[in-house]
């Protein structure tokens, strides 16, 4: 069965983390909440503990459907920096997969070029992270294999749209109905 990896580190925003996880495992996804950090046990921005479910270093992605990188300091930067990550983020990028990121979090692709030439969004005050790409300012945005959300308040309309790529429309709205939130 292929698996979603959500990718956890010290300082990740919890209500982007959490809502992706929420709202995929919803829609009967498998989703690994995946530290980066060495230990399972990650404290988000606002002091929010979580137990992960696997270490980066033990997965086996090769199974792996869709990468989720949720925003936060320094939680973002960390992941952005995590060599292990950028080769998975290049690889798939590489073979066309699925990839999301959400408010700061999208540097981590602009910083490997994914974004070169696609239209993009993040929090405000990271476009410049974002190189080569073409900045819309949208709460969603995704081109091609490429989700990428605003911040905090796109993470419910985020984890929806990746339900949509993954599930399609149907299977997005009834999750969106089930959790009384008007599309």
């Amino acid at each position: 069965m292929s698996v979603i990896h959500v990718f956890f580190a010290d300082g990740f925003e919890e209500i982007e983390a959490l809502t992706s996880v929420d709202v995929l495992r919803r829609a009967d996804f498998e989703v690994i909440m995946t530290s980066v950090t060495g230990d399972k046990t990650v404290t988000g921005a606002h002091n929010v503990v979580v137990q992960c479910d696997e270490l980066f270093e033990s997965c086996d992605f090769s199974n792996a459907e869709q990468l989720i990188l949720p925003g936060g300091m320094p939680g973002a930067e960390t992941l952005s920096n995590h060599k292990g990550l950028q080769d998975l983020l290049l690889n798939f990028n590489a073979e066309k997969r699925p990839i999301a990121a959400i408010c700061a979090a999208p540097m981590a692709l602009g910083k490997l070029g994914i974004l070169e030439g696609r239209k993009a969004t993040c929090y405000p005050g990271f476009e410049n992270h974002l190189k080569g790409a073409d900045y819309t300012a949208k709460l969603v945005e995704q081109e091609c294999h490429i989700i990428t959300g605003k911040g905090p308040g796109a993470s419910l309309p985020f984890a929806l749209k990746i339900v949509e790529t993954l599930a399609g429309k149907e299977k997005a709205q009834r999750i969106a109905d089930e959790m009384c939130f008007k599309a």
